[in-house]
């Protein structure tokens, strides 16, 4: 059973792409093989062709290859900006709650 499916937003933790994002475009469960958008990009050599409206297809192409399952882990999507929101709000909270507890034993005195 694979950790990631289509769609998933990954992190590379081994080989020559270390440390690059990338979304998942493909799971291949067979051979525990995962399709990463932008990761392992290796130069495939087509043949030449020509198509019935006269564009020539084939060449030189660029394409992403498979790596293995076990080089990829599920990436945080949660933004730096949303990270510092709550951290901001939860700050505001324990002072408002600090603000309440000194005013009440103000009070008792």
């Amino acid at each position: 059973m694979a950790h990631v499916k289509k769609g998933d937003t990954v992190l590379v933790i081994a080989g020559k792409d270390k440390g690059v994002k990338g979304k998942v475009l493909s799971v291949i469960v067979g051979a525990d093989k995962v399709i990463v958008e932008g990761v392992n990009r290796v130069v495939k050599h087509v043949k030449v062709g020509t198509t019935t409206r006269g564009a020539t297809t084939g060449g030189l192409v660029h394409q992403e290859a498979p790596i293995h399952i076990s080089n990829v882990k599920l990436a945080k999507d949660e933004p730096k900006a949303k990270k510092a929101a709550k951290k901001s709000a939860a700050k505001k909270s324990t002072k408002a709650a600090a603000e309440v507890t000194e005013e009440a034993t103000t009070e008792e005195a």
